[in-house]
């Protein structure tokens, strides 16, 4: 009897195990839940270069028009209102890794395939890349390197002076430098935990922010969504002050929440406030130069942008496979082209640049003692 199998080095075996490699890495992110390609979603995936050749992806923002117009029989001709085109871009580039086994003998030792077990290993790897280049792009955490930054460059959350998007917890207004200027109790942003009300906060700003910060529409109603550390979830739960929204009025409203629960924007989240769904992870990031400071990321839709190469070669996810040793030992290697940054557009003549749809929230959220 003939049977049909594809060994090693097989052009098709390498394309379906390419493929296999590239669904299950994005499966397994912590961002996949909030990938996708409507102009809705926190994370836009741009599919521009999964069709053809290049490496830069440029995409605009239109804003909304803002004049008066012309009523009754006044002139029109001439009191046009000219269209603000925002623009940002996102690269991609090659990111590559490998497994090799020790030989024959050692294979015989273990009872798995090491090339499964390749698949498994690379699959974690490139999702913890991934996931940690959303939370670096988000945070803005310059001191990240390559490969941790999804090709793409790190840039601060903006701090312009009337359009900012860092915010200090509730009732807060200092800076970073007060992170690491003073440890006193006096006025010190280091006593200021991470609460509800600087949710309330990052709300208030995206609403009035230029451009607002635009949120995820679930059903006809808006949200939005903010990633937290363990530590300032914890200090959401332990919080008990008198006369204070608490963590049990989050779980009331996650009770309450009926049907949104479908929508994978809910997928393990810790509950929702104030049209904020709240979601934990511990990649959410430190400030670099005190790691008892956290970042709460607060973000609407099209915060981040994802892009990788086409889908027709191998230059979306290449899976090889080469013996070395005189066939001894078998390697394998995976080379994926991607991109992942925050959104950034430039505004105004003098090309200053606003994030698009981020606000980043710094609290003084250590470690439990």
């Amino acid at each position: 009897m003939a049977n049909t199998s594809f060994a090693v080095n097989h052009p098709m075996a390498r394309k379906v195990w390419a493929t296999k490699l590239m669904r299950e890495a994005l499966k397994e992110t912590f961002v996949s839940r909030f990938m996708g390609t409507s102009k809705n979603s926190l994370c836009y995936v741009k599919e521009d270069l999964t069709r053809g050749a290049g490496d830069t992806i440029y995409y605009g923002l239109r804003m909304q028009l803002s004049g008066d117009g012309i009523t009754g029989d006044d002139t029109l001709e001439g009191n046009e209102e000219e269209l603000a085109i925002y623009r940002d871009s996102i690269l991609i580039d090659q990111l590559r890794h490998a497994v090799r086994s020790g030989g024959e003998m050692s294979e015989q030792r273990v009872p798995f395939s090491v090339r499964q077990e390749g698949l498994d290993g690379l699959k974690d790897w490139y999702a913890a890349r991934i996931d940690t280049a959303f939370f670096n792009q988000l945070g803005g955490v310059d001191t990240a390197v390559s490969p941790y930054i999804g090709q793409n460059t790190v840039t601060a959350p903006t701090s312009a002076a009337g359009n900012t998007r860092v915010l200090y917890g509730a009732g807060s207004t200092s800076t970073t430098a007060s992170f690491t200027a003073t440890s006193s109790n006096s006025g010190s942003i280091r006593q200021v935990n991470f609460q509800l009300p600087a949710i309330d906060k990052m709300v208030n700003q995206a609403k009035i922010a230029t451009p607002l910060i635009r949120p995820l529409m679930i059903d006809g109603k808006a949200k939005y969504v903010c990633f937290l550390h363990p530590n300032q979830v914890r200090q959401l739960r332990t919080n008990a002050a008198a006369g204070t929204v608490t963590w049990f009025d989050i779980m009331r409203a996650r009770a309450e929440g009926g049907g949104y629960k479908e929508n994978g924007i809910y997928s393990g989240a810790l509950g929702e406030y104030n049209g904020v769904i709240l979601h934990e992870s511990s990649r959410v990031p430190s400030l670099s130069t005190d790691s008892n400071v956290k970042k709460a990321l607060f973000c609407g839709a099209q915060a981040a942008c994802f892009a990788t190469g086409r889908r027709d070669s191998d230059r979306q996810m290449k899976w090889t496979e080469e013996f070395f040793d005189y066939e001894n030992q078998l390697g394998i290697a995976a080379a994926m082209i991607w991109g992942l940054k925050k959104t950034v557009f430039a505004s105004g003549p003098a090309g200053a640049t606003v994030d698009f749809g981020t606000i980043v929230t710094f609290s003084h959220s250590p470690n439990p003692a």
